[in-house]
């Protein structure tokens, strides 16, 4: 079946892949946009994964200081190269993960990081690392993404590992 160019224009800037993703997509889903869609998010998570074992030691640190200067967020992400730092996706990430840390108040990254005696303690382990653990929680500027799908995304347009490695929140008053 042959998929038309306005429809692949469609699914590209729906998803921002490559042409040739959205084409063969399309194809796939014979020219379903929604299947589409789903088969490249299906993609990026099968990228993320094959790309997590590269090094990833560039990257920047982006600070937040929310408005009213009560709270603040310093957030290190981490990807192959210095082009891809500097790209606008990748910095456009790095701010919306910082207001994102700033508005959730995470306490990890990821539920590796959670001590096993904290899960232990709790009563629905699955919530609690849904409510705490950065990545598995709901995107601030968008609750039908987890923040895990966003870097996903981010993951399949750039074609490098990215990796959130450290963030610290301040909150004037709060002591940990």
């Amino acid at each position: 079946m042959g998929v038309s160019v306005d429809e692949i224009r469609e699914l590209r800037e729906m998803t921002s892949c490559g042409v040739i993703e959205c084409k063969k997509a399309l194809e796939e889903a014979k020219g379903n946009v929604e299947k589409a869609k789903e088969i490249l998010k299906k993609r990026g998570v099968e990228l993320a994964a094959k790309k997590g074992s590269r090094t990833a030691k560039e990257g920047k640190v982006e600070a937040y200081v929310h408005l009213g200067s009560k709270i603040a967020v310093l957030l290190e992400v981490n990807c192959e190269t210095d082009f891809v730092a500097k790209n606008a996706d990748f910095c456009q990430f790095s701010k919306d993960v910082a207001m994102h840390i700033a508005a959730m108040s995470p306490k990890y990254i990821k539920q590796e990081d959670v001590p096993a005696d904290v899960l232990k303690q709790e009563k629905n382990a699955e919530e609690y690392v849904k409510q705490n653990c950065l990545l598995d929680q709901a995107f601030v500027k968008d609750p039908k993404l987890t923040v895990r799908d966003y870097l996903n995304s981010l993951i399949s347009k750039t074609g490098e590992n990215i990796i959130v490695s450290r963030f610290i929140r301040y909150k004037v008053g709060e002591v940990e």
